[in-house]
């Protein structure tokens, strides 16, 4: 099924905003087999947004559009709405009821610009939005959907994942059925994978689909599924899934769509293990993306940004003799480091991290991206120096996602 994204608004033309919302709907439909067609950005321009929709229309199965549904003048979405699908607009008495809603839970005043958030054109379905006043439309035409989102990512993203994405897949339930597998993969490069996968990719029975989806430090392989029969599917998916795992082996981390911090908390969890970090040049970013994740308090006791030789010194035990011999970054300092946070924060795992994320502080013999890291746990303590490409924000992030995943493996 093809997907037509339309989003509107001025901001987003000049950089004043940047579109998220489609990136986040393309994830949440490519698990369907659906394809997003295009995605198209017009400004608050009644005839731009209706040539827009009139074309995605003739092109696409749903259309699906942001922004534009505010109570200002520039917000013109819904009367232009109208002028595609016909008929006026009304007041939406479950809209008016929400807004009302929000309106006292933050202590504010109505006033009229905000109770027209309430008025809704007539041949539209309205669907909830939990969390803003803006409603959510869905019209229908020719066996063809157009739904219109507001244009607040966390608003949208909510929205279409409690409500619009259920309904479409209801709502097109007569389709061909779609399964999928998806597999995190380390430690080899796509080419890498792709050349060791190149006969089994070859051998895929007909209606089944190999996606590479390279990250920073891992890969995601998908393995697409299309037919009428959902079992026969499923029966097909769990034997290409073994054979699979045959090939790649232990580079294989994960059978789920997972972060690799979700992964880690996951491997943690099952292993009855507790987990801290020392870090210098991801400044805090691995405790950050394992904070994020619900739960983890269970296995994750906290971490120790150590900028500073001084840091590493007194709150992780480095040795002077390490630091004026080998430098803070080297290995040598990056084992003392871990070893140091597993006895500070009373935990069984730890990762450290040093290294010079630029622009500068490179030289000759140590340039900038080099990060070295050590993992502390039962049993050894293990270190490795990368070479990491990019700027400054990339290295922190390549070094961070890299340092949950050395612990995954070393774990396994």
């Amino acid at each position: 099924m093809d997907i037509s994204i339309i989003v509107i608004g001025d901001e987003l033309l000049i950089g004043q905003v940047v579109d998220t919302n489609s990136g986040d709907i393309a994830r949440m439909v490519s698990p369907y087999g659906w394809s997003v067609r295009e995605v198209v950005t017009v400004h608050d321009d009644a005839a731009a947004i209706k040539g827009a929709i009139e074309r995605a229309l003739l092109q696409s199965d749903v259309v699906l559009t942001t922004g534009g549904l505010g109570p200002t003048k520039d917000d013109i979405t819904k009367a232009t709405l109208c002028d595609v699908f016909g008929g006026g607009m009304h007041l939406d008495e479950s809209v008016a009821a929400n807004v009302n809603s929000i309106f006292r839970k933050r202590g504010l005043q109505m006033n009229d610009l905000t109770r027209s958030q309430a008025m809704v054109p007539d041949a539209c379905r309205v669907i909830p939005n939990d969390l803003g006043t803006a409603p959510v439309m869905w019209f229908e035409r020719d066996g063809k959907v157009l739904v219109s989102m507001p244009g607040v990512p966390f608003e949208t993203r909510h929205a279409f994942s409690a409500h619009v994405l259920p309904a479409l897949l209801e709502h097109f339930s007569d389709r061909s059925v779609i399964e999928h597998r998806t597999f995190v993969i380390v430690d080899i490069s796509e080419s890498a994978l792709a050349e060791m996968l190149a006969g089994w990719e070859d051998a895929l029975p007909a209606g089944f689909h190999l996606a590479y989806l390279p990250q920073a430090g891992y890969i995601r392989l998908r393995i697409d599924a299309v037919g009428i029969d959902r079992d026969a599917l499923i029966a097909k998916l769990d034997e290409l899934s073994g054979s699979l795992r045959e090939i790649v082996g232990y580079r294989i981390v994960a059978e789920e769509d997972l972060a690799p911090e979700e992964i880690l908390m996951r491997l943690l969890q099952m292993r009855g293990l507790t987990m801290g970090t020392a870090e210098s040049c991801t400044g805090g970013n691995i405790a950050h993306r394992m904070t994020m994740l619900p739960g983890v308090s269970e296995v994750f006791k906290g971490g120790v940004v150590s900028y500073s030789n001084e840091v590493k010194m007194h709150l992780l035990g480095v040795k002077e003799q390490t630091l004026a011999t080998y430098g803070a970054v080297s290995e040598q300092t990056a084992r003392e480091m871990a070893e140091g946070a597993c006895k500070a924060l009373g935990v069984d795992v730890a990762v450290a991290t040093s290294g010079i994320a630029g622009p500068g502080g490179g030289s000759p013999g140590k340039p900038v991206g080099t990060v070295c890291m050590a993992i502390a746990m039962p049993g050894g303590i293990y270190s490795t120096t990368l070479h990491l490409p990019g700027d400054r924000g990339r290295v922190i992030d390549r070094a961070s996602t890299t340092a949950l995943l050395r612990v995954v493996l070393a774990l396994r």
